[in-house]
């Protein structure tokens, strides 16, 4: 029995709370124990505070407590630090439970007579514990400010009373600097709160000010920096530029989802050193100090998993442990080769590792959703693998990359074993060999496909083996491809068609264009006309087109030409693969191959496909005519069922399944074209869907067409008619999509998931709505400007946010707005800054002039808070990414300046009052007139 048991069942019992003391010492007395005493208490006092979960403000807990502190066998200190540790967790975030703990601390307190410092805290604390009991007493009077009034517990003036109590008697002296910076940002943030009392704020006034005495120059500069920030906040006397606030989990987050999201794309994860100069551009935007930085950006990124429901959380804890330290080294990296003087980024990132360390319910949650993902994707895997522990993981990984010292891992967590040997290095040294040999020998073609594909599996739960498989399958890949090894190249394709954690390591690392163009090249350079058995090769290569098309898919790559080494391929012929031509339109190459190949499959006197015909014809040749073949195969009325069958067959074995994209594809279309009235074309379509050698990207290629064909009420009666078993293609293709449910026995359309017109100001809104809740936002602009243009989007956009000004939060209108037209997006993609300030700005502020002169201020802030931002973000992302070959924006940030400089000024001569009022806010900020001269008031 545990004093957990003791005090659970004793409460069950009604046992009264004398006799509970009097059980609880007798217990202890038996107890043959070498924990200290204060370790003993915690014990006691958590035996206690756990049972409010369940049974929230219950005042029977409340007398445990109080006599458990009147008969001394519970010091008030140690109660103190366990209620205020306890009150982390978001299951005792309810007034009555809160209000009625703290109300034990503060009458025990009162009522003792003793001076704070050896009541409230004690004289033996450790610096970490009083540390932590400051920080959670603050964290206590946040919640306070923000759980629902109550007019029966008054918890935000007995929080206030704890935290004046504790600030006022606590002593700092033996605390470390990087500790004491946490407590700066924490108590700067709380002297920014609105609504908490004069008295609070003069207490942690005067504690920020010893404390920065106290801690000397060289360490107080970054706080004081930030602080200086807050206070001037405090005051009134903000600048219009940058965060506006000292915390921002908004920017970070919708940074950070469209880094994973769009991973495989320009300026994505695995865009080398892209994210690194991103979040340089970042940090210099947001004026902040580095350690208030990092704690933001890994706040955020916990945050974005705790969350996950666009990206699976395997994915994000894959970015978080196995990425995020290669992009912060890379982002120190350029940081410090800029400057004279490089900050001290390793104390930075221990202050933001302690302040996340000490986030227990978020960490809790994010293991219980990576767990719960990792269960469901490898129910095979032993629990080891599975049940890991995510902080834990994201030390060793930055004490490996060298961000971290072994000395402050092992005072975060004192259970970290010394031993930093990785799961599958362990592995690999039993048999002798480095992980990078170890892996490459696990990638051979030799190896049985299916144990290949459990193996993937465990690499996947060692997010620290990731950057290493990275580089040795990209490796692999490459050499295989420019040595026209068909075989391993095949291979390798097929693993990531068929794995897609396999992909995913890739293209958090490394990019996966250079992946597509190496199989471009493999597929222009390859000629069967002298290999020994063409009907492997033509397979074989087969595997590399459903590779390429699969990942073009899948990573919503729109670019048609890829570059590497100075020479550029396209990808075009993949996106007509669905044509069907008229035999008078093919050109004399692809009317050759296509009667010898018509000859071949439907004629009732062949022997079948000869190597001669492999030989000939291209493989791009191949995947033009195939969807031809099929039509005319079809409308001959000449060629005999069991013929057609026949010459089908060949297209659901591995020699020509690789062409079934653009043949399922124009079955389809060409079934809507009859309005549905084509039987054969359904049967046909069957027969390929329903091949076990269909291959998986066939099926989700072409999958949410077929679901939305097969569930259309003119199909199901066509079915019917012929006999077409609607339901187990339905079936194949939601298991090949992943679709929960995909086993149902009835189709069901997906229609409702197809974006519509709406979708746009839903998804800002979305946005709007988790941003002002403290979560985790996500705004895909991509997906916004496919479904309704560059210029509705922006319309949309500015709508949306004006709406959310006007209720005073300009502050998160101006994070949205610079982060949907300032984030870096792919070269093909429209210039959606340059599109704001040239098209829509002049309109907005011609819509401003026409209102009533009341009307027009919260537009007017609006509007210039967000030119300041995205001038001033893209003049720093212009800087960060100065090597690149064109402006990451499309043009230059002094150009667009220059040309909105000139616009206002024209118009405000014309009596614009909104150009006159922006411009003023505009040149009255010192710092963004020093980054932009043209916007001084007299020039």
């Amino acid at each position: 029995m545990s004093l957990d048991d003791l005090t659970r069942n004793s409460f069950q019992s009604g046992i009264s709370p004398a006799k509970w003391v009097s059980l609880c010492k007798m217990f202890l007395a038996k107890q043959n124990t070498f924990d200290s005493p204060q370790a003993t208490q915690r014990a006691l006092s958590n035996s206690v505070l756990v049972l409010y979960r369940s049974f929230p403000g219950d005042p029977d807990l409340q007398e445990y407590l109080k006599i458990a502190l009147q008969s001394g066998i519970l010091s008030i200190a140690v109660f103190v630090s366990t209620l205020l540790q306890a009150a982390r967790s978001s299951e005792l975030h309810a007034p009555a439970t809160l209000d009625m703990l703290s109300r034990v601390a503060l009458d025990a307190h009162y009522s003792s007579g003793l001076p704070s410092m050896s009541a409230v805290l004690s004289y033996s604390d450790s610096p970490m514990t009083l540390s932590n009991t400051l920080q959670d007493a603050l964290a206590l009077l946040r919640v306070a400010h923000e759980l629902p009034m109550s007019h029966f517990h008054q918890l935000t003036t007995s929080a206030s009373e704890l935290v004046i109590l504790l600030f006022s008697c606590a002593d700092m002296s033996q605390v470390p600097p990087s500790q004491s910076m946490v407590i700066l940002g924490d108590a700067g943030q709380m002297i920014n709160h609105n609504s908490i009392s004069q008295e609070v704020r003069q207490v942690l006034e005067s504690f920020v000010l010893s404390l920065g005495l106290l801690m000397g120059d060289d360490a107080k500069v970054a706080p004081e920096a930030h602080l200086m920030h807050s206070f001037q906040l405090a005051l009134g006397k903000s600048d219009i530029l940058g965060s506006n606030s000292n915390t921002d989990t908004v920017s970070f987050s919708l940074t950070l989802s469209y880094l994973v999201a769009h991973r495989a794309n320009e300026f994505g994860a695995g865009s080398g050193a892209d994210p690194g100069a991103l979040f340089v551009s970042m940090f210099r935007w947001s004026s902040w100090a580095p350690p208030v930085f990092y704690t933001q950006l890994l706040l955020s990124a916990f945050i974005c998993l705790s969350e996950s429901a666009a990206v699976s959380p395997l994915i994000w804890r894959a970015f978080i442990i196995g990425r995020l330290p290669s992009i912060l080294i890379s982002f120190e990296k350029i940081l410090n080769s800029d400057s004279a003087a490089p900050e001290n980024w390793r104390s930075a990132l221990q202050v933001a590792v302690t302040s996340i360390l000490r986030r227990s319910d978020l960490l809790e949650r994010c293991d219980r959703l990576v767990n719960q993902a990792a269960s469901a994707h490898s129910t095979h895997l032993e629990d080891m693998a599975l049940s890991r522990i995510l902080s834990r993981d994201f030390l060793r990984q930055l004490l490996l990359s060298g961000l971290l010292d072994q000395t402050f891992v092992l005072a975060m967590d004192p259970t970290f074993s010394n031993d930093t040997t990785l799961y599958l290095q362990s592995e690999a040294q039993d048999v002798g060999l480095d992980l990078d040999a170890y892996l490459y020998s696990k990638l051979s073609p030799d190896m049985d496909f299916d144990d290949t594909c459990l193996w993937i599996d465990r690499i996947w739960n060692d997010s620290g083996s990731h950057k290493t498989f990275a580089e040795v399958a990209l490796r692999r890949f490459k050499t295989s491809a420019s040595s026209l090894d068909t075989e391993t190249l095949s291979h390798m394709c097929r693993i990531f068609y068929l794995c897609d954690a396999a992909l995913d390591m890739i293209s958090l690392h490394s990019r996966v264009s250079d992946l597509i163009f190496q199989a471009l090249l493999f597929l222009e350079e390859s000629d069967c006309e002298t290999v020994g058995d063409p009907q492997t090769a033509v397979s074989h290569l087969g595997d590399v087109v459903l590779f390429v098309q699969s990942t073009l898919t899948r990573f919503h790559l729109e670019t048609d030409v890829f570059t590497s080494g100075g020479r550029s391929i396209s990808s075009g012929f993949l996106r007509s693969t669905a044509v069907v031509h008229r035999l008078d339109e093919l050109s004399e190459e692809d009317a050759t191959a296509f009667n010898a190949w018509y000859k071949a499959l439907f004629d009732s006197s062949s022997e079948g496909i000869e190597d001669t015909i492999l030989r000939s014809t291209q493989p791009k040749t191949l995947l033009r005519i195939s969807p031809s073949l099929f039509s005319h195969a079809i409308k001959d009325a000449n060629i005999e069922e069991e013929v057609l069958n026949n010459g089908i067959s060949y297209f659901t074995g591995p020699l020509l399944r690789w062409t079934l994209v653009g043949v399922v594809l124009a079955l389809s279309h060409e079934i809507q074209l009859k309005g549905f009235l084509a039987p054969k074309h359904f049967s046909v379509l069957q027969t390929l869907l329903l091949s076990s050698d269909c291959p998986r990207p066939v099926l989700c290629l072409c999958g949410q067409g077929i679901i939305a064909l097969i569930a259309d009420k003119r199909s199901q009666n066509v079915a019917a008619s012929v006999s077409v078993d609607a339901v187990s293609m339905h079936r194949v293709v939601a298991h090949a999509l992943g679709i929960p449910g995909g086993a149902q026995s009835q189709p069901v359309s997906l229609g409702s998931q197809i974006p519509g017109q709406s979708q746009p100001r839903q998804a800002i809104r979305d946005a709007i709505a988790k941003a002002r809740g403290s979560k985790a936002p996500v705004l895909d602009v991509e997906r916004c400007i496919k479904t309704c243009g560059c210029e509705k989007f922006l319309r949309i956009l500015w709508s949306e946010l004006l709406t959310l000004a006007s209720m005073g939060e300009t502050d998160i209108c101006t994070r949205i707005a610079t982060f949907a037209l300032t984030i870096p997006r792919p070269l093909n993609s429209p210039p959606l800054l340059a599109m704001f300030l040239n098209i829509l700005l002049p309109g907005l502020i011609s819509t401003i002039d026409n209102r009533q002169v009341a009307e027009q201020t919260v537009a007017i802030e609006l509007l210039g808070s967000i030119v300041s931002s995205i001038l001033t973000a893209s003049l720093h992302l212009d800087l960060a990414f100065s090597e690149a070959s064109r402006p990451v924006l499309g043009q230059p940030s002094i150009s667009m300046s220059r040309r909105v400089a000139a616009d206002l000024r024209f118009r405000a001569k014309k009596y614009s009052n909104a150009s006159k009022m922006i411009l003023q806010r505009l040149s009255s900020s010192q710092s963004f007139v020093a980054n932009f001269p043209v916007f001084k008031a007299d020039s």
